[in-house]
């Protein structure tokens, strides 16, 4: 099973989520199928940034900027991901998505994204991305206004800001080479 019929899957289930508040927990469902394991017979690294793609879609239909992305015309852009991997899933096995915002800062919002099966947690990662429209980038506010949300944002913990160091230093190093 290709992940754009996953995603069509997704679309289709999407009108009968329930709303959720702007830094509310999504939790997405999915099966590891064979074509989505490596030569290890788990899941392929690479497959768990594609179905991170999928649960940030599911967040933001449950939030409800969703419709006002495609209604805009709105890109999300992810900048940069960070990832843990905790506990191998098996072929067959269902898991749970959970991702949540966590915050932003003047450029970038901050996403957690949690892979769970059997109550245990097999994979962390972190993600950080903006919207665009028309090539530019939008106001984070402008975003959470989209949300219903129109207060600031909490503080980004420490372990993003150290993340985010860590980009800005890789991004220095790149231009002096």
């Amino acid at each position: 099973m290709n992940l754009y019929f996953r995603l069509l899957i997704l679309l289709l289930r999407i009108w009968r989520l329930p709303g959720r508040g702007l830094f509310d927990e999504s939790r997405a469902a999915f099966r590891v199928l064979p074509n989505d394991c490596d030569i290890n017979f788990h899941m392929n690294n690479g497959r768990y940034l594609t179905f991170m793609d999928l649960g940030r879609v599911h967040l933001m239909a449950q939030n409800g900027l969703l419709k006002v992305m495609v209604c805009e015309k709105w890109m999300p852009v992810l900048a940069a991901a960070e990832i843990n991997f905790i506990r191998s899933i098996e072929p067959f096995r269902k898991f749970e998505l959970v991702t949540r915002l966590v915050s932003w800062d003047e450029k970038y919002f901050y996403i957690d994204q949690k892979f769970e099966a059997g109550g245990k947690l097999c994979a962390h990662a972190y993600v950080k991305g903006v919207f665009l429209k028309k090539g530019r980038k939008l106001p984070n506010s402008d975003i959470a206004a989209a949300a219903g949300y129109n207060g600031a944002p909490p503080p980004v913990p420490d372990e993003l800001r150290l993340w985010a160091e860590l980009g800005n230093a890789k991004k220095q190093r790149a231009a002096e080479n």
